[in-house]
């Protein structure tokens, strides 16, 4: 292949992407954005207009003819070879050589050189994780290829109150049982920073693990920001401890809650106490007043009879 079928052959090709992570907070996905980003990239030689070295310097490979391959055949027995392609060593797989005293200075013959890029990375309201920005045309630059693009990936960081899911925000809060029997006022500090109360009104019973969601406090939607998805709040209840109330004061706290259930013992029932769960503690077995911690050691039952 001539050299100038080489150039035009090249020319359908695109050149590699390059791919850059951006860390981007939760407070730049719902409000939007703009992060300056700094790459180096490859770039054209100005000095030599991508040539490598002076006005006719460059010539055809003598050693490939211009391909940037070789190829050696090998006799590995009687009547048979091996062909072996290889890069050219001569001229490094371009297909074509400059005179050490031709090649340009800036470049010294590579026909690139290293420059410093400034991207203006605009992130949108409502774009999320893993989402890509395509620079396209703005990859490292080599002679006879189409420029790549930049893809930008971005990569949502952790926050300390909100969990993103898709258009939703979710947010675990913890409250007292006064509070979920009686009703409550807390305040959340949104990503735009605003501040919104969440209300519980008095005999509204906020039960524990219970799931509610304020509507269009979620995420910006891709696209639609004026549209957004939901603040959802699992809520916890923190119940006292134990003994924080005297015995008169139970009674006029039993007096104020719904009855319990009574049940009407019979002599087949009997009594169990609860007792704290410690999941590292050994189940321990009760034999005739031994306790035994496995089944190793647990008493085996009287003699069997001998069977034929």
């Amino acid at each position: 292949m001539k050299l100038s079928n080489l150039s035009k052959y090249l020319c359908s090709f695109t050149g590699k992407n390059v791919v850059h992570q951006l860390s981007v907070s939760l407070e730049d996905m719902y409000n939007g954005a703009m992060r300056k980003l700094a790459l180096q990239k490859n770039v054209i030689c100005d000095k030599c207009e991508g040539r490598g070295g002076k006005k006719g310097a460059v010539e055809c490979c003598p050693n490939c003819r211009g391909t940037g391959m070789q190829i050696r055949i090998h006799q590995i027995g009687p009547g048979m070879v091996q062909q072996i392609q290889s890069v050219c060593m001569e001229c490094q797989g371009h297909g074509e050589r400059i005179s050490p005293k031709d090649r340009c200075k800036s470049c010294n013959g590579r026909k690139i050189v290293r420059e410093k890029k400034i991207l203006e990375v605009h992130i949108d309201k409502g774009m999320k994780d893993g989402q890509k920005i395509t620079f396209h045309g703005e990859g490292d630059q080599e002679p006879g290829l189409e420029p790549g693009d930049i893809i930008i990936v971005l990569d949502q960081k952790d926050h300390s109150v909100f969990t993103r899911r898709d258009e939703d925000l979710l947010l675990s809060m913890d409250i007292q049982l006064v509070e979920a029997l009686c009703g409550f006022q807390k305040p959340i500090t949104t990503l735009d920073n605003r501040t919104i109360i969440i209300t519980s009104h008095p005999g509204q019973v906020v039960e524990h693990g219970a799931i509610k969601c304020v509507l269009n406090e979620g995420m910006p939607i891709y696209r639609r920001p004026y549209e957004k998805g939901r603040l959802i709040i699992e809520f916890r209840v923190i119940f006292p401890e134990s003994g924080f109330l005297s015995s008169d004061k139970l009674s006029l706290l039993e007096k104020l809650l719904p009855a319990r259930q009574e049940i009407e013992e019979t002599e087949d029932m009997e009594q169990v106490d609860l007792v704290d769960f410690d999941p590292s503690q050994k189940r321990k077995h009760h034999y005739n007043g031994e306790v035994y911690e496995d089944d190793e050691h647990q008493p085996r039952g009287g003699v069997q009879c001998q069977t034929s």
